[in-house]
This record gives structure tokens, sequence and C-alpha cells, in this order.
């Protein structure tokens, strides 16, 4: 690495720090006004389930309807360790079908009921949603997946169920977020068995 690539990389770190010095050196009068500083300021809470909570909680507080006897915390909690098991402890074999991909879908310990409690709930949005049609089978060790094309001679679409995978199948949609929200209010509707 060049001197010069490393000084260009390290400049806006160094010229926030100097702004934020430079505003914490100030002596502060009655009635004086200030420039705008920059000051960086992360975005993320931390690691990515805690962050999502977090979230969830400003916007739980910030809405004066938020009944706070039913806030449950706890159930989104567990759904997203559900998504973390299944998105990094679960193994994925895929295999070609006619019309789209079969899936399975395994895991061990915590993973296999996760695995069974997320693709039970997700699998009916995505199908009821206009994608893929979605055979769901309950194996020892987690499920089985077959995924097809709604239109067996639609080329692209068995091309895009094969690109996208298992995961690819299980960020389909845009309800996530909503979720979240819907379990963490304790709606009944949105919970997946926890």
């Amino acid at each position: 690495m060049s001197f010069r690539f490393a000084v260009r990389a390290l400049l806006p770190l160094t010229c926030c720090a100097v702004t934020t010095l430079a505003a914490q050196e100030h002596v502060h009068t009655p009635g004086m006004t200030h420039p705008a500083t920059v000051v960086a300021v992360p975005l993320q809470g931390g690691q990515s389930a805690f962050a999502a909570i977090a979230e969830i909680v400003a916007m739980l507080e910030a809405d004066p309807a938020t009944d706070w006897s039913k806030v449950n915390l706890e159930r989104l909690r567990r759904h997203l360790i559900d998504m973390d098991q299944i998105t990094l402890h679960s193994r994925v074999v895929s295999t070609s079908v006619p019309g789209g991909a079969l899936f399975l879908v395994r895991g061990r310990g915590e993973a296999v009921a996760a695995i069974r409690r997320l693709t039970a709930a997700h699998t009916v949005m995505v199908s009821a949603g206009g994608g893929p049609r979605i055979a769901r089978t309950v194996v020892p060790d987690g499920v089985q997946l077959v995924v097809t094309a709604r239109e067996s001679a639609d080329v692209a679409a068995i091309a895009r169920i094969r690109a996208l995978g298992f995961i690819g199948l299980m960020v389909q949609g845009d309800h996530h977020a909503a979720h979240h929200l819907a379990l963490a209010r304790g709606d009944a509707m949105a919970d997946h068995g926890h």
C-alpha cells in the first residue's frame, strides 16, 4: 500500500476526529452560537439481532398507541435466534427437479426446530403472495422443500428458483419487518410457535 493511498484512506476519519475534538475544546458562554459540526455516529446498535430489537423498541416507544401490556420482546428475540439458526447452522442440499428445485434442509439440536418453525410459516407466505409452489415435508432432522414455478414452461422462473436456493426463498417477500413488529407488539397471528 502506498503512503498516498494510506493518507487518503485515513483522511475522513482524521477529519471527523479533529472536528469532534475541536467542538469539545470550545468554551461555552451564554448567547454564544456554534457552527454546525459533523460528528460521525454509528448506524448499527451492535450485533444485527440486537440492532433489530433496538429499532423495534424505538418504534414502540414512539407510538403512543403501544399497548405495553401486550408487548413481548422475548418472542421477537426467539424468532431472531431461529433466523440465525437457519441462516448459519443449517445444512442445505439442493437438487434440480423438473420445474424447479428440491431443498433438503437439515440441522442439529436447536436448528431442527428453527428450520421447521420458519419454513412452515414462510413457505405459506411466499406461495400465497404469488411466489412459486412449495411442497414441504418434515424429515427427521429438518424439512424437504420441493419448489416449482407456477408455470412449468417458465424457464426464467425455474432458473430464478434454482439461483435463489433455500436462503433466497426464505428472504423473499417484504413482510419480515412488519412481522417482527407484530411479534413484539404481541399480535397473536404473528406467532411461529414462540
